[in-house]
């Protein structure tokens, strides 16, 4: 019987047109409507039981969501570049989560594999010296680009479905399928977790394309080092006035946004591991002559471990609040996004890497690579270790044309067919 390597080496081709075709139109977090569409029509083609829509993100769990103005011109934008409508219909509001499931119907463990699938808020470069314009791939949407590598993503989560189909016959149990929207500012897990997608799973698996992995023909087993993440909007209210005439009557939001975003760079570092916090936005005011009433601020902390975190948070609340009532003004403070850490576990680590290198064609399988951010794929990992289950994260070796989230980004597609093969090998030694 032919291997399930040799079967994913067949595809290359079609996986490297898939990623292309992703690529070419890229998608921001919770409007990811052509990607979604595209990804329930190929797993109902491969016979998968498919969920979508409300049935796999939780509305009130839905962070940093786009206007309602905004989503239905990307849902428009989606149809006419060939989503299928009454599938776009069912995502209204930005619910494009997908969820496929192979079940065996035989005694087993579930096994879930998830994959994300926005894009970043960047203009991709336009020059003769980046790949996808030389062969005709670049986005076609302005100010939107797969600079992190979700297009590859979602081709290996598509690719690993199809293995997993024509090797049914070796799997037990149940296997899940998981397409995410809008993991870039970490928004996106949570609202799918809270919709119990991962509530009956054992093992579970995550992975990325060359973050921290730019060898080629290179796998690491599991990623440690997540910081968990917060990632707050605040705005502050003051009243306005005439700042030659009469700047007595009014309070001023800007002096208070810019009190805080000094006060928040004096919080205390944490003892007992990292801690971050950065403002990375602050605008203000309506005019030169006008006493400043509204300002706003972007904002995020990260902590080595969730309650290292939650004191950044906790704290930088206090600083946020503080400030406003110095300037006597207002201040709402919202939720953008987040992520908890996550545990790291050796001994599957170890065991993954056992079973790669008997089954795969790997040049270097590693055991181990840090992190160094923040991923909301945490939120399905603790979820399912909280639960007695077992999770990792993968790193899929690729040299990478400059950094991720960089507007020359590109990465081997060579890399595509040999992480589908990986986790198709997974699912058949976990779910027994």
């Amino acid at each position: 019987m032919e291997t399930i390597w040799k079967q994913a080496e067949a595809l290359k081709k079609e996986l490297a047109a898939r990623r292309r075709d992703l690529h070419a139109h890229p998608e921001t977090g919770w409007t990811e409507f052509r990607t979604a569409s595209m990804i329930i029509k190929e797993l109902q083609r491969l016979g998968y039981e498919v969920h979508f829509g409300a049935e796999v993100v939780a509305e009130g769990s839905m962070m940093g969501r786009p206007s309602a103005a905004e989503l239905e011109a990307c849902a428009k934008r989606a149809v006419s570049e060939g989503a299928d409508p009454e599938l776009v219909a069912r995502m209204a509001g930005g619910k494009t989560g997908v969820v496929g499931i192979l079940d065996t119907e035989r005694p087993g463990k579930t096994v879930a594999f998830r994959f994300d699938m926005d894009c970043n808020d960047v203009e991709e470069d336009k020059t003769e010296a980046h790949r996808p314009v030389v062969e005709g791939f670049r986005s076609l949407h302005e100010k939107a680009m797969h600079a992190c590598g979700h297009d590859g993503h979602v081709t290996i989560g598509l690719a690993t479905a199809k293995l997993l189909k024509e090797n049914q016959g070796s799997l037990q149990g149940k296997i899940k399928l998981i397409f995410q929207p809008a993991e870039e500012g970490v928004r996106g897990a949570l609202a799918m977790a809270d919709a119990g997608v991962v509530d009956d799973v054992d093992y579970f698996f995550g992975g990325h394309i060359g973050f921290k992995c730019t060898q080629a023909d290179t796998l690491v087993t599991m990623t440690d080092g997540f910081l968990a993440t917060t990632k707050m909007d605040a705005v502050f209210h003051g009243v306005p006035a005439h700042a030659g005439a009469a700047p007595e009557e009014g309070k001023n939001a800007l002096l208070a946004a810019a009190q805080a975003a000094i006060s928040l760079s004096t919080i205390s570092r944490h003892s007992q591991g990292s801690s971050r916090i950065n403002v990375g936005v602050l605008n203000a005011g309506t005019g030169r002559n006008v006493v400043p009433d509204i300002a706003s601020m972007k904002i995020e902390t990260r902590g080595g471990n969730t309650e290292i975190n939650d004191f950044m948070v906790k704290e930088a609340r206090r600083m946020l609040q503080a400030a406003a009532d110095l300037y006597d003004v207002k201040v709402e403070i919202s939720l953008a996004g987040g992520a908890p850490a996550s545990v790291y576990d050796k001994e599957l680590a170890e065991e993954i890497a056992a079973l790669v290198q008997e089954k795969c064609g790997y040049a270097n399988v590693l055991t181990y690579v840090d992190m160094g951010g923040s991923e909301d794929c945490t939120y399905f990992m603790d979820r399912v270790q909280k639960r007695g289950g077992k999770a990792a994260y993968l790193m899929y070796g690729t040299p990478i044309a400059a950094g991720h989230h960089n507007s020359h980004f590109d990465f081997d597609e060579e890399a595509l067919w040999k992480a589908a093969a990986t986790l198709a090998e997974l699912a058949i030694k976990y779910s027994a």
